[in-house]
């Protein structure tokens, strides 16, 4: 498999299959929403468009960066998210990075949303469509993430049948910059269980798959092949 790794800014082009990865929290909190029950999560272009989205569906779950605002319902964090039902709910995500580099790929064939907490089933959805050309968009940092370009490339030894060890690689994701800032309180709308449960490998036995549905790019969970 011939993997690229790009930041959202670099993929002047529409990829064929695009793996978009956000560690912490966007794909981690997208993951647990759907194990919690979600039905679907709509991705939001802006915090406008996700505000409007919730006035028109009452009864959708709007989450967003940052510390609680009016017209969300929770914020970006699966510590908190966890504890949430979701059951048969649309959820409505808008996120710094993650929700962005979906938007940006979305003319793709397939664009995936990953995270550790559904490597193992990423790539085996990658191994199973025989992707023989997939770009990573690593979400963080301009491309820079540690923690985003980890997973992407412990996915992308996976699914490409090469063996590798998980361990390094949330060591990696452990050391980053995310993960400390997360840890020292400096970005607000956290649980002090949001480090811990981002580096929860395979936590779930789906893969995401977000699609362009009646305009709005929506993800949904799709079991283990």
């Amino acid at each position: 498999m011939d993997a690229r790794f790009a930041g959202i800014a670099d993929v002047t082009e529409s990829p064929s299959v695009a793996v978009v990865v956000d560690v912490m929290r966007a794909f981690t909190v997208a993951a647990w929403a759907f194990g919690r029950g979600a039905e679907r999560i709509v991705l939001a272009e802006s915090l406008d468009d996700a505000l409007a989205l919730k006035a028109a569906h009452p009864d959708w779950v709007a989450l967003k960066d940052g510390p609680p605002a009016p017209g969300f319902d929770t914020v970006n964090s699966p510590g908190l998210l966890r504890s949430m039902d979701l059951g048969g709910r649309t959820v409505v995500q808008k996120t710094t990075a993650g929700t962005v580099g979906a938007l940006a790929v979305k003319e793709a064939s397939l664009v995936l949303c990953a995270s550790f907490a559904v490597a193992e089933a990423t790539a085996r959805l990658l191994r199973t469509r025989g992707s023989r050309s997939v770009t990573f968009v690593v979400t963080g940092e301009g491309g820079r993430a540690a923690e985003d370009l980890a997973c992407a490339q412990y996915i992308a030894r996976r699914a490409a049948g090469t063996g590798a060890d998980a361990a390094e690689y949330l060591r990696r994701a452990r050391a980053s910059r995310a993960a400390a800032e997360l840890t020292q309180g400096v970005r607000l709308g956290t649980h002090p269980d949001d480090v811990a449960l981002c580096l929860e490998l395979d936590r779930f036995p789906f893969a995401m798959v977000a699609a362009v549905e009646d305009a709005l790019m929506v993800l949904s969970a799709r079991p283990r092949p």
